[in-house]
């Protein structure tokens, strides 16, 4: 066996991560530390069995469906990737063309679109409350009709992002800092600001920064959230992150200060979101159908946006940092860049382009999250399973 594939080997047997079996992955927060170990493990086994050009094929036919119901292109691109690589042919949800427009329930929706699929993915962001309901009621959905005897197989889920947590991106986040720093272990200790910034336009969900400051405090990392007064998020989710500060020995606070937020960090995440309190009622105003109250909501955020204008990552800022400029800047993508995208954003062009690489290498682990994801869902002994992969050595691309 390659060497380091068995090393990826060695950590999952020291694991316990038997109950991700025939479950869904809807947040972080709801698997174990050796679950989240186990995930990051087989994504970098995955990844080394292709990068030797090794098969990864573990289904011979199958669905994984996807619901995006929002605008998305990393994420749609690395669900489509991910569930390819182990062998799924991808069919888009699309609502629009279904029958929910005249009716059909969740339930039903769910159970038609299961019957020869191995996973559904969806994306449903928008709305505060909404859509880790829905992911549920469709998660409760499939297993009921599994358990009546409709399914032959009961599909798993992975969220795509919801309104509270966006999995598949943070696990990438920190698949790219893990092998950017040498290890998993290598990460405890580092400063890490995950800070508001600017953004012409508004309501951008709050899922990226939670997902983030629930994540990386549970390995250890120092993590300093800074914001806007005002721009607060899911108040139970900054007390879990505190919670998992306290349980690892990590740092978690808050500031309202960018500068005080990248004084001596190693990681820093500079990103847009809408305030908890915006977003509550934004959506109770949607629910309403009052799109008149929408339209003065937005008009007023906007306003109260453009008051915080110096929330910029700039090189002076960046300057602060522990390595200045080639201190690691992440992104979520895409970014409101400066004389590029916008007139004012989150980040100067000068900036953004220096570290264009690296955002792209970070963005490059998504598919691989995704898949192992699936993977741990859908495999009973993921070390068997691996070791099997590379006994057939079957070729992903063949060559003469």
């Amino acid at each position: 066996m390659d060497s380091q594939l068995k090393a990826y080997c060695d950590q999952l047997d020291k694991l316990d991560f038997s109950k991700m079996y025939n479950d869904d992955f809807l947040h972080t927060w709801d698997k174990t530390t050796d679950e989240l170990r186990a995930l990051y493990a087989v994504a970098n086994a995955l990844r080394n069995l292709r990068e030797r050009n090794i098969s990864t094929r573990i289904f011979d036919s199958g669905l994984a469906v996807s619901n995006f119901r929002d605008n998305s292109t990393r994420t749609r691109f690395s669900f489509a990737s991910g569930s390819n690589f182990l062998g799924l042919q991808l069919q888009d949800l699309d609502e629009s063309k279904s029958q929910i427009a005249h009716g059909e329930t969740v339930r039903e929706t769910a159970t038609m679109i299961s019957f020869m699929a191995d996973v559904i993915g969806i994306r449903d962001d928008k709305f505060i409350g909404e859509g880790d309901a829905y992911m549920k009621k469709v998660s409760k959905s499939v297993a009921q009709s599994y358990a009546d005897g409709i399914l032959d197989h009961r599909p798993t889920l992975v969220s795509l992002q919801s309104d509270s947590d966006h999995p598949t991106q943070s696990s990438a986040d920190l698949l790219y800092l893990i092998h950017e720093f040498g290890g998993l272990e290598n990460l405890r200790n580092k400063k890490v600001a995950v800070t508001w910034a600017y953004s012409p336009s508004y309501g951008k969900p709050l899922s990226c920064p939670q997902s983030l400051i629930t994540l990386l405090t549970r390995f250890g990392m120092n993590v300093t959230l800074a914001h806007p007064e005002g721009y607060d998020l899911m108040p139970e989710l900054v007390q879990k992150a505190q919670g998992y500060a306290a349980k690892s020995g990590a740092e978690f606070k808050t500031v309202h200060s960018m500068a005080d937020a990248f004084e001596g960090a190693d990681i820093v995440i500079p990103k847009s979101w809408a305030s908890y309190a915006a977003m509550e009622k934004r959506t109770k105003l949607y629910a309403a159908g009052d799109s008149k109250g929408i339209d003065e909501l937005e008009q007023k955020l906007l306003a109260q946006n453009a008051t915080h204008k110096d929330w910029c990552c700039t090189r002076e800022l960046m300057a602060k940092t522990a390595k200045g400029m080639d201190t690691i800047y992440m992104h979520p993508l895409p970014a409101d860049i400066n004389g590029v995208s916008c007139e004012h954003g989150e980040v100067e062009n000068e900036v953004f382009d220096y570290h264009r690489d690296g955002l792209y290498k970070e963005a490059s682990y998504k598919p691989y999250a995704v898949a192992a994801m699936i993977f741990l869902q859908k495999v009973r002994n993921p070390v068997a399973m691996l070791e099997k992969l590379e006994q057939r050595g079957r070729s992903r691309w063949l060559q003469a």
